[in-house]
């Protein structure tokens, strides 16, 4: 029971302070905490969780109430490069970071 999640436009950073607070947590709880975080990347983390729970419910058969998020995994992946024109000819590194989410379900 799984859902994955790959190349998002969001660094792992700002991702891992959300994830750190829905590890290991009852689906339904996970799901109405982020239905409810005014962050970007808490509506992404939903959007993911909630498709775990749908591959969990039509798949395997499972009932939503028996589903803990057994591992939540953020990974970093692809770092776009884009340059900032300075004066006298020099530029700045932006460095665009995007990251993979992996997301297990496990029964109680």
């Amino acid at each position: 029971m799984k859902a994955y999640a790959s190349n998002i436009r969001i660094s792992p950073k700002k991702i891992a302070v959300v994830a750190t607070i829905v590890r290991n947590m009852e689906v339904q709880k996970a799901l109405d905490i982020l239905k409810y975080m005014p962050n970007k990347w808490s509506s992404i983390l939903y959007k993911v969780l909630f498709s775990a729970v749908s591959n969990a419910v039509n798949n395997d058969w499972q009932e939503k109430d028996n589903l803990v998020i057994s591992s939540l995994i953020i990974a970093k992946w692809v770092v776009m490069k884009r340059w900032n024109p300075i004066g006298r000819w020099r530029s700045h590194p932006i460095l665009k970071r995007t990251s993979n989410i992996l997301l297990e379900l496990k029964v109680k």
